[in-house]
């Protein structure tokens, strides 16, 4: 097995913290609410990431406060002087580098570093194949804890020449998941959750759930929205607070949702979505997504896009999500447009603007696109705004599926007689040969 040519090479951000209940409103961003819901290191990842691109300097300055001291509570040196230098000097004195601590941080983990070191060696020349798993993972732990992502991808996956049971098969690989996820080599991901989903044992549910919520992420990063769409709706509620180092049961809800607004049809939304039990605890954390869910079901798109107007400011700053969230607003909005035209023979353009709360003139525009890409059958009568569909005419359509299904029946009939006839007569090749 060669490791090196498994190890992504660019190193990632970091967190800490405690899960909670609430998520997103559209009238504020409660940041401390949110970082609330991460632990680890993703907590200030997160957290740097909202510091990055939020317009307003209190939540700025928020956000780099609550980093600030979950990088305390770590053993990441760098990570805390990062913090310190992004907030260079403006929350006061009490938010500067703590050098005492980076330097009695840095003094424990040489000692600790050595000493991990020397046990490994001790273990491989006893070659006790427990010990030296232990050993790779005691050192993944360490790598990680001090921010060395790339070093400590390298002593997970060395553990799994070490491996003797199934249960050392799924840890290894939900460590070798959590440090892909913040490299963000989300291909590693992908191959380390079906390495642990073979494994013949029969898992914990809570390890199920996470194995199927970093499954969904990995698809979510690749843009295969309706394959992320239905991990996180098979995420089973067992996960509540328990992945919080990685991804929150309110970011399941909205990750699923969307994907699942974007890419499901109708009969789909309906039985994997909306009746689906166990996806509605999750999107009972976020209310406003359950709502846009069951509007955009109704046909209430204009409710259903207005939500989504009001959460896509704090969806923004979701640091998995915003590089996604134009693509899948506009696969929402298309879809709405393309449900809300397929019953009819004629739309009235005032009032489907009106509907969909936009103009005229810019529903046009998209009505037009959308007949472009044959999205929808239809043209645009301009100047009396209205759009007429070009429905295959059914009457016609029926009369000539009959005379084709006729003409086939006459075909085998025929074949079948001439068949019938051959045989009557012995006119076929043993009969030949005999008369020879």
């Amino acid at each position: 097995m060669d490791i090196e040519d498994e190890l992504p090479i660019a190193p990632a951000s970091a967190g800490d913290g405690e899960p909670s209940q609430a998520l997103l409103s559209g009238d504020q961003f409660d940041v401390e609410v949110y970082a609330a819901q991460y632990s680890g290191r993703t907590r200030v990842a997160r957290l740097l990431f909202i510091a990055g691109k939020c317009e307003s300097e209190q939540m700025r300055l928020d956000a780099l406060r609550l980093a600030y001291e979950g990088s305390l509570k770590g053993e990441d040196t760098a990570l805390h002087r990062d913090v310190a230098a992004k907030i260079a000097g403006r929350l006061g004195p009490r938010y500067v580098v703590d050098q005492a601590w980076s330097d009695a941080v840095e003094r424990r983990s040489l000692v600790r570093k050595d000493k991990l070191d020397s046990e490994l060696n001790g273990y491989k020349t006893n070659l006790i194949k427990e010990s030296i798993r232990m050993g790779y993972n005691d050192l993944g732990d360490f790598h990680y804890a001090h921010g060395h992502l790339s070093e400590a991808l390298k002593s997970y996956i060395r553990t799994r020449d070490y491996c003797t049971t199934s249960k050392h098969v799924v840890q290894m690989c939900l460590n070798v998941i959590l440090v892909s996820v913040e490299l963000g080599q989300f291909m590693h991901v992908s191959n380390y959750v079906s390495k642990a989903e073979q494994t013949p044992d029969d898992m914990d549910p809570v390890i199920v759930a996470k194995l199927r919520a970093a499954a969904g992420l990995a698809y979510l990063e690749t843009n295969k929205y309706k394959l992320a769409a239905r991990k996180f709706i098979e995420t089973g509620s067992e996960l509540r607070n328990n992945y919080s180092e990685v991804i929150s049961p309110q970011d399941v809800a909205v990750y699923g949702a969307l994907c699942a607004l974007a890419s499901f049809d109708r009969s789909e939304l309906k039985s994997k979505v909306i009746d689906n039990y166990n996806f509605r605890n999750f999107l009972e954390l976020v209310p406003e997504v359950r709502e846009l869910v069951n509007d955009f079901y109704a046909s209430r798109y204009g409710s259903c896009l207005g939500y989504l107007e009001k959460l896509k400011s704090n969806l923004l700053l979701d640091i998995h999500l915003h590089e996604h969230l134009e693509v899948l607003y506009k696969d929402i909005r298309h879809k709405a447009i393309i449900q809300y035209t397929f019953p009819f023979i004629s739309v009235d353009l005032n009032t489907m603007a009106v509907a969909f709360k936009t103009s005229v003139s810019m529903l046009e525009k998209e009505l037009a696109a959308l007949i472009t890409d044959n999205k929808i059958q239809a043209r645009i009568d301009s100047h009396n705004k209205i759009l007429y569909a070009n429905h295959a005419d059914q009457r016609n359509a029926t009369f000539q599926r009959a005379l084709q299904t006729g003409n086939e029946f006459e075909r085998d009939v025929k074949f079948m007689l001439l068949r019938a006839n051959l045989l009557k007569h012995e006119y076929n090749q043993k009969a030949a040969e005999k008369r020879v």
